[in-house]
């Protein structure tokens, strides 16, 4: 396997730690992977703008649509961008800042329990096949790092913050990334 999670890390992957993170609640178990989208500005992919937000060194005067967003405080445990490329921000024991008010199975606060992984794009987007190869390997390695998140507990950012949130939206494609999970696992396709 192309990945391992080491004492909250993943192992070949960039690491830029944000400050932008916490402790998970005490007994919190991690069940949950939230898969999500991002570019800045949107629409643009490449640079180090999601770096810098999630740093929360964002410059405002850089583009108009950050001096909407400069002040926030966000951040994910990884972001895979439009080649593949894995960066993780935040350890996945703590508590990355990634779903918001959020909601899955009746639990809320879903940051207290689940890992955010962005892909660089558009809700409105599609993804690139580097993206879905890494999204697969990683979450496979998470999956066996944390064997309480199964198929049935990989959820997009638009379910659990409904009317909210749109990502990864339509341009996701859900059934290429289970199938790629189900290679990598041996697995057998939900139904």
């Amino acid at each position: 396997m192309k990945y391992q999670v080491q004492s909250g890390w993943l192992s070949g992957v960039r690491r830029v730690p944000s400050p932008h993170c916490n402790s998970r609640p005490d007994n919190a178990e991690i069940d949950l992977l939230v898969i999500h989208s991002i570019s800045l500005p949107p629409g643009q992919y490449g640079g180090s703008y999601i770096d810098e937000f999630f740093l929360g060194h964002l410059d405002i005067d850089a583009h108009p649509y950050f001096s909407e967003i400069g002040t926030l405080q966000v951040s994910a445990h990884l972001l895979i961008d439009r080649n593949g490329r894995v960066t993780q921000y935040v350890p996945f024991d703590d508590r990355a800042w990634h779903a918001g008010q959020s909601t899955f199975c009746g639990r809320e606060n879903c940051n207290d329990f689940s890992i955010g992984i962005e892909l660089e794009g558009l809700d409105t987007d599609i993804y690139t096949p580097a993206q879905y190869a890494s999204l697969a390997e990683v979450s496979v390695a998470i999956m066996e790092a944390y064997p309480t998140i199964d198929k049935s507990r990989i959820t997009g950012h638009s379910e659990i913050a409904p009317g909210r949130k749109l990502d990864p939206g339509p341009g996701f494609d859900w059934t290429l990334y289970f199938e790629q999970l189900d290679q990598l696992t041996g697995d057998t396709p939900l139904v």
